[in-house]
């Protein structure tokens, strides 16, 4: 009963512009006559998660999205940096400056993202205020997860991301963009729909048709499982791993994550998501997102643990010990 009173809670705000989106146009399908989402798509978009203060409202009318777009920090930066000529590999010089990378490593997309015909600029449509609604407790528990994280004696309270386990937001879910390697292979098969992000390279797989039952094994990402609602894929995850927790989007392990899929045309899906999740947040909060078909293929993302910082700061953590010690 829970999980069919949270598909319709989480559903009923996202129906609308489900529908509009997709009246009229017929999904290319498998030979299990259900859409065909397979291919490579990209999220890539300089719309964030959250709403940016420098914007009043979730909608850019059309005189607003010339010059937002122009003037937006990452298009600026991509069109200034270091006046670099193309072809010519940048020398470092810039990373003094306070960038840990320069505008040669990074995609994270020059456009915002367009659903139902609007520009959007944030991929949260409620709260109306696009914003994350942490509660006290979910802000204190965070403040004492960074803390905890901040203590540098050891590989297992190193960030996710430096450990080249996730980064928190490419797999998902939510599945959501971010600086650069926004791609994604999606598969399907009558029982399975695999999703495998180029960032950090993992694939998620849902079955199908299936009850959730991995809640004492709580896999790094959650427990997947979805069906077909029409021509949409809906996708239930929740048994979180404690370490998602620390995650850039905090999930316990009785939290729970509603994902829609709808092919709306040949060149996109429709991409909508509600998060649940009494620990750290004070009301379910919803978002609408796309993404947009790949000409090119989907490459092995290469991630060097640590970043070869690991042994520098095991390394100064144990100097510090000696340095006590004295």
């Amino acid at each position: 009963m829970h999980r069919l009173s949270w598909i319709i809670i989480g559903c009923c705000g996202l129906m609308a512009s489900t529908t509009s989106l997709a009246q009229g146009y017929e999904p290319p399908r498998t030979a299990a006559g259900k859409p065909d989402l397979q291919g490579n798509w990209s999220n890539a978009s300089i719309t964030t998660l959250e709403r940016n203060p420098r914007y009043d409202s979730l909608v850019l009318s059309d005189d607003e999205i010339g010059r937002a777009t122009d003037e937006h920090p990452q298009n600026v930066r991509l069109a200034t940096d270091d006046n670099m000529v193309a072809g010519q590999l940048p020398d470092g010089s810039d990373l003094p400056r306070g960038r840990g990378y320069n505008a040669f490593w990074i995609d994270p997309g020059t456009q915002f993202g367009v659903i139902d015909g609007e520009h959007r600029t944030s991929w949260i449509v409620d709260p109306a205020d696009g914003r994350i609604p942490y509660s006290e407790q979910g802000n204190t528990l965070r403040t004492a997860l960074r803390e905890k994280n901040s203590r540098f004696d050891g590989p297992e309270t190193r960030p996710l991301a430096e450990r080249c386990i996730s980064t928190g937001t490419r797999t998902g879910p939510p599945m959501l963009n971010g600086l650069y390697n926004n791609n994604y292979e999606i598969v399907q098969t009558p029982d399975y729909v695999v999703f495998r992000s180029e960032m950090i390279s993992h694939a998620r797989i849902v079955r199908l048709n299936e009850s959730h039952s991995q809640q004492d094994l709580l896999p790094m990402f959650g427990e997947s499982v979805g069906f077909w609602d029409g021509d949409t894929l809906v996708v239930e995850t929740t048994n979180f791993s404690p370490m998602q927790e620390a995650a850039s989007i905090s999930l316990s392990s009785t939290g729970r994550v509603l994902e829609r899929f709808t092919r709306v045309s040949d060149e996109q899906i429709l991409y909508e998501f509600s998060v649940e999740d009494p620990k750290y947040y004070a009301r379910p909060w919803h978002g609408e997102a796309r993404f947009l078909a790949m000409d090119s293929r989907v490459y092995e993302f290469a991630c060097h643990e640590g970043n070869y910082a690991m042994s520098g700061i095991l390394a100064g953590a144990r100097r510090q010990e000696r340095d006590r010690q004295q």
